[in-house]
Order: structure tokens, then C-alpha cells, then sequence
């Protein structure tokens, strides 16, 4: 679920150095690390720009990646990843999927990838035709008791994937006729979700994350240990409307909030209530709960989660709000029930949660951004590779990663989950490779075949490039935040592409070339990446199926480009920041040689708003560069709320500097009327009130003054 996002791909072909990427996949819960990877990547720009204007000696810092923090492709994933996942094709052609090899593999990979990746522990099951094939654990659930990690007894929080059961929930109140798939939620709330362009949202578009929900992250994660309550979230958080409905895909943790509300009241039961009658009394799951804090009995199960093991400080049980969004707190053994169920289409020995029709329609693909490649089932994504049909699910909390994988071909399913972030996001890499190398092991493939690099490549690279921004994102408190998160795509001399995030294990670029119109496949692999045209022909999007499909990349243009941001915005703040020390330079020396401005009272006066607008224009964009630094090095700060304050501050702040913006214009104007007024005194004047003007449509483009806080 976290955030971060970004996060988890059929092929993981991409290491996702950047957060919003890594976490993007949508698994993420408050944030899934999602917001906390934005805030990274954000805070590494503000540092660039503040160092640059400011002329501060600043300490930068690394981006953080798939979930709070990630860096670069990590050294984590040449260990074990190399170890095994890179081995070839044909000698993994030989291994047959039974506990005894299976057992060799994970012992191999995962205790080494847990020390490579600094994670206390994790756990991982793998069921095949309706029978529990391995289960077992690794590593410490708890590091100052040295507790081992035990597949039937140690308790995961497994983020976003706590989801499938949301999803599952509303699939047996579908094939029951209380709800509807096609129908307004409207009918089944209590209170009223505004249409967008007279359009309103289908339990179709939650499932497929289509509602058209900005993102937001305040109050998704706490650690009061406070009870939630489902409807007030809902009501006191409901997110802007940015897209209509089943239009463009955008991870939803809120719309998933809505599903859970929905099966409450339609059921007429508590959720946490209906989710254990309904799902896990007839799965026989006997240590699984969504509720918060943690029932007074599973406590002393808890595995406890950390930001690496070498740190070693406990974190707090982490509070999900919504909760059906991401919540639950389960066993390994308990999920192999769950994944032989949804494998054997809802049977799960004698029980059935869901009909066979059912279970099928659910796991099949509603829709796709890009003819060809993987989209969106009924709540699972799907991820097909090596030749299987797979659905799964991530999830991610700031220190819980899991990962769930259903091949419906083959009857297998793997689950996994971890509780540390680790080093540079070593959580993340680790599941990525595992899944991979488990895939290459198990279901080889042969290589892939070379296809012609298209005529028309040098002229599309061009085409294609520029800056893009991911469908999720938040833009009603926090749309200079995600514009920070704009990725660049790069046409390279020899018609191939490079788009900015996408890197290999050793953290370099991945390189595209395109082997149809605006379709492209990674060199030396198999994903691809497509671009999509408007009904003009302009490129719109683009997206892959080297990430789970829960967002596309928008194409940016204008003003709004993250490049014409730093570069004027970099200039524009710089020579506001000139200018000031100027004045005061100037005002240093007349003092010393007891000289004064040869003014008159009206240009005095003036010159003396133009002064008090330019300061109240610096420290507008200062102050919230220097929030958004904040937010990088605690993302609490948003998770919680407690970054509110601050932006209705530099709201009201906003207000005067524009407000200052128009003195510093009419000094300038005056300046110019006025006589004997040196060339140097007007271009200097001149050049501010350029200044100016940029940052002024700055704060007003990227709402800096909505005094909103929904993020």
C-alpha cells in the first residue's frame, strides 16, 4: 500500500530506484512508503534548490525507495539475487517444484538476502494443488529476544494485500445480489460522493483503482494506538475528484476504505466482524485479524517491525485508516488458506467463500492501459510471466513488505512478507528477486526473441520524450510535492530510450527500444513500455508491464515540466535571494559612510513595499522548501497530519507575497518613470519583478495558497 510508491512487477525487471516508483505499485498502505518515497525524492530536489538560491552549504540526502527509503538498485540484490536468479534458463529447466528442492531454494537465498538486505526477519509459503508444499521463517521476529520467525504463529502485518479479503468481501455480497458492480456507490452510503463530469463511481471502478480519486496519505498511518473508526475516516477524508471515473487508473487506499464501509453497512455487520465469519472462520484462519490495536491475545505473536535489524529499535504497531485498506495482521500458514482458496476458485476443503463463477470473473482482467499488456483483474492485478496466468498483490507499511502471487495455471501460489525495511529498501529487492528467481526455477522460459528495432525509432524517441507525472498523486495540498516527482524520458543518439526510475540491480538505466509504433521492449529483456496517443495524435501516456499496473505516467508540458521548475524556479529564487543581500549590503555601506538614498518621500515609500514584498515572496517559497525537507526526513509529518499547521501558515504567508508581488511590480514601474535612476538600478529592478512574477504564477499554479490540507 505505501506511498513510497513505489513498489511487485510480473517480470521485476525494474529495481525502482525512485520512490514514487517503487512504491507506486500501489501495495503500499499509508503511504506504503509511498508518500514516504515522494517525500524523499522531494526533499533531495528542495536540498538542490535551497543549496543553489540560498548558497547554503546543505548536506544532501539519498532518495528514499520502495517503501520509507530506497536508494539506487542495492547491493542487497547482487547477493542472493545473482546467486540464483541469474542462473540459466536451462539448468533451472530441471527442477521440479517439491518441498525437498524448494527447501534448498529458499535456504540458500533468503538467510543471505536478509543479512545482505539488513532485515530482522521474514517468512515465506508456497501451496500447490490445494495442499500447503512449504512453510517457514527466517531470521528474528523480535531482535532483543532473539524470537525466531514461525510460519503458524508469528504475526505479519501484510499492508495492502490485507485488500483481497476487502475485495473478496464484496465479491460474496455480489454473487449474493446485495451489491451491484455497475451501480452508483451512492446507493449503498450514507452519505453523498459528488459526481465528476456527471459521472459517478461503480464498485467496478474501486476494484480496478478507476474512481478518479486523487491520492492522499494524512491520518493513514498513526502509532497512538488509537482505535479507528471506518465511517469518520471515510466522511472527513473524502479525496478530490482529478479524473472521471474508469478513465485512468490511480491506486486508491481511500476507495478501497469505501469498499470495507460498504460491506458494513450493506452486510449490516461490523467489517472486522463480517471479515472473520465470512472469511476466515470457513478458511479455518485462526490467527488473522483486522483490527486495531491487536486483540489483547494475539499480541505476544506480533512480529516487531524495525527499519533495519542492525538499527535494531522496535517501532510501534502501525494503525491503518481506512482500515479494509490495508490493516491485517496474519500468519503465513493462515494465507496458504486463503491462497488455496482463491486457487481452487473459493473451495477450500468442504467450504466455499466464494462460487466458482465468481472466483473467476475475480480473477479476471477488467482492463489494461495498454492493449497487450497486464491490467487490472477484480481487485488482484495481474502479472502474467513465463508463460502463467498470475494475479497477486503487494503490500507495504513503513516496516512490513509482502508480497502474495497466484499462477492459476499451474496451481500455485507463494506468499511473503518482511518485517524491516532493510538498507536502501532491501525488503523490497528481496521480494522482487525471490519471486523472480522462483519463476526462472520453476517456470523457465525460453529466452526471448530479438524483434527489429522499428524504422522509425530515432524520429519516436524524440517524440516521446519529456517529463511525465504518475496518475497517483495528490493535488489539492500537495501538488508542488508530487510535481517534484516528474520522471524524465531521455531519447538517446541510437533511437533507444532511457525513462528516468526504471534501473537493473546494479542501479544503472534500463535502456528501451522500440519495436513497433511507441511500443518498446527493454534491451536485453522482455518488458515492455508503450506510449499512448490522444484522439490528435499528441502522446498522453505511457505505461509498462515492468511494474504492476496501478498507475500510468501523464505527460507534462508547458511551464508545469519539473525542468522548466528548476531551471526558473532555481533562477527566480536565486536572484530574489540576490537582491536581497544587495539591499542589505547596500544599506551596510551607506551606514559605514553615513550616505543616504537621494529619494523622493513617494519613491521612498516605494522602494520600501517593493523591499518588504521581495522578503515576503523569499521566505513564501523558503518556507515551503523548507517543509518539504521536513516531510523527507520524517514523513510523519504528512502520515500523521501534523504538517497542517505549517501550510495553513505559509498559506496565509502566500497570500501577502503576492500581495507583495504586485509592490515589487509597481516599484519597478516607478523606478522607470522616476529620473536619474542608474541603467544598472532598472535593470536590476526589472529582472526582480520578472522574478517575481514567475514565482507568483509558481505559488498559484501549484497551490500554494488553496489552504487545503488534504494530502
Amino acid at each position: 500500500m505505501q506511498l513510497r510508491h513505489v513498489q511487485r512487477e510480473p517480470r521485476r525487471v525494474c529495481a525502482f530506484s525512485r520512490q514514487q516508483r517503487q512504491s507506486s505499485a500501489g501495495h503500499h498502505v499509508a503511504g506504503d512508503g509511498w508518500m514516504s518515497r515522494i517525500a524523499g525524492l522531494l526533499a533531495a530536489f528542495a536540498i538542490t534548490l535551497v543549496s543553489g538560491a540560498v548558497m547554503a552549504q546543505v548536506p544532501t540526502s539519498t532518495p528514499a525507495t520502495a517503501t520509507s527509503a530506497v536508494a539506487p538498485a542495492i547491493p542487497v540484490a547482487a547477493g542472493p539475487v545473482a546467486a540464483v536468479a541469474a542462473g540459466d534458463l536451462q539448468a533451472a529447466s530441471t527442477n521440479e517444484l517439491t518441498n525437498q528442492d524448494l527447501s534448498a531454494f529458499l535456504d540458500g537465498f533468503v538467510p543471505l538476502a536478509l543479512a545482505r538486505g539488513d532485515v530482522a526477519g521474514g517468512v515465506v509459503s508456497v501451496v500447490k494443488d490445494g495442499k500447503v508444499l512449504f512453510a517457514k521463517g527466517y531470521g528474528h521476529a523480535d531482535l532483543a529476544k532473539r524470537t525466531p520467525v514461525l510460519p503458524d504463529r508469528t504475526l505479519f502485518r501484510i499492508g495492502s494485500t490485507s485488500k483481497l479479503f476487502t475485495w473478496t468481501a464484496v465479491m460474496q455480497l455480489v454473487e449474493q445480489g446485495k451489491l451491484n458492480l455497475d451501480r452508483d456507490i451512492n446507493d449503498y452510503l450514507d452519505f453523498k460522493i459528488p459526481p465528476y463530469q456527471g459521472k459517478p463511481i461503480t464498485l467496478r471502478n474501486l476494484m480496478t483503482h478507476t474512481p478518479g480519486f486523487e491520492d492522499v496519505a494524512r491520518n493513514l498511518i498513526s502509532t497512538d494506538g488509537k482505535p479507528v473508526d471506518l465511517e469518520r475516516y471515510l466522511k472527513s477524508h473524502l479525496p478530490e475528484r482529478i479524473f472521471p471515473p474508469g478513465e485512468v487508473v490511480a491506486y486508491s487506499n481511500y476507495g478501497c476504505g469505501l469498499a470495507g464501509y460498504i460491506v458494513q453497512r450493506i452486510s449490516g455487520q461490523d467489517f472486522d466482524d463480517y471479515i472473520e465469519q465470512h472469511i476466515y472462520a470457513p478458511l479455518d484462519m485462526q490467527h488473522s485479524t483486522f483490527r486495531q490495536p491487536l486483540p489483547a491475545a494475539m499480541e505476544p505473536m506480533m512480529a516487531v517491525g524495525y527499519a533495519t535489524a542492525s538499527d535494531g529499535k522496535a517501532k510501534a504497531f502501525e494503525i491503518v485508516d481506512p482500515a479494509p485498506a490495508g490493516a491485517m495482521s496474519t500468519t503465513a500458514l493462515d494465507m496458504t488458506h486463503f491462497m488455496i482458496a482463491q486457487l481452487q476458485n473459493g473451495l477450500y476443503g468442504n467450504n466455499r467463500i466464494l462460487q466458482q463463477a465468481t472466483a473467476v470473473e475475480m480473477h479476471t482482467q477488467q482492463r489494461t492501459e495498454a492493449p497487450g499488456l497486464n491490467g487490472f483483474a477484480l481487485g488482484f492485478y495481474r502479472e502474467d510471466s513465463h508463460g502463467q496466468r498470475i494475479v497477486g498483490h503487494a503490500g507495504d507499511l513503513d516496516y512490513f513488505h509482502t508480497d502474495l502471487h497466484l499462477m492459476l495455471d499451474a496451481n500455485v501460489g507463494i506468499f511473503m512478507s518482511f518485517n524491516s525495511a532493510g538498507n536502501a529498501g532491501g525488503a523490497h529487492v528481496i521480494r522482487k528477486a525471490l519471486f523472480e528467481a522462483f519463476l526462472d526455477r520453476y517456470f523457465p522460459v525460453a529466452p526471448v526473441k530479438e524483434v527489429a528495432t522499428a524504422a522509425t525509432a530515432k524520429a519516436d524517441a524524440a517524440r516521446v520524450a519529456g517529463w511525465y507525472l504518475s496518475s497517483r498523486r495528490n493535488v489539492s495540498g500537495m501538488s508542488m510535492l508530487y510535481a517534484m516527482t516528474q520522471s524524465h524520458v531521455q531519447a538517446l543518439p541510437d533511437g533507444t530510450i532511457i525513462a528516468e526510475g526504471f534501473d537493473n540491480p546494479a542501479g544503472k538505466p534500463l535502456h528501451w527500444r522500440e519495436i513497433g509504433p511507441l511500443k518498446y521492449q527493454q534491451v536485453n529483456g522482455s518488458a515492455r513500455l508503450d506510449f499512448i496517443t490522444d484522439a490528435n495524435g499528441r502522446i498522453s501516456y505511457w505505461t509498462t508491464d515492468g511494474e504492476v499496473p496501478v498507475m500510468i505516467f501523464l505527460r507534462v508540458s508547458g511551464l508545469h515540466t519539473l525542468g522548466s521548475v528548476k531551471l526558473w524556479g532555481t533562477l527566480a529564487l536565486l536572484f530574489t535571494f540576490l537582491a536581497l543581500l544587495v539591499w542589505f549590503g547596500g544599506w551596510l555601506v551607506r551606514r559605514h559612510y553615513k550616505r543616504v538614498l537621494e529619494l523622493s518621500p513617494r519613491q521612498r515609500r516605494s522602494r520600501l513595499w517593493g523591499r518588504l514584498g521581495t522578503l515576503m515572496l523569499f521566505t513564501t517559497l523558503l518556507g515551503w522548501l523548507i517543509l518539504m525537507i521536513a516531510i523527507g526526513s520524517d514523513p510523519g509529518l504528512l502520515l500523521e497530519g501534523t504538517a497542517a499547521p505549517w501550510m495553513y501558515l505559509l498559506y496565509a504567508v502566500g497570500v501577502l507575497a503576492l500581495v507583495g508581488v504586485v509592490l515589487i511590480v509597481y516599484h519597478a514601474v516607478r523606478s522607470w518613470m522616476a529620473p536619474r535612476r542608474s541603467r544598472w538600478v532598472l535593470l536590476g529592478e526589472t529582472l526582480l519583478a520578472c522574478s517575481a512574477v514567475y514565482l507568483a504564477w509558481l505559488i498559484v499554479a501549484f497551490r500554494m495558497i488553496s489552504f487545503n490540507t488534504r494530502f
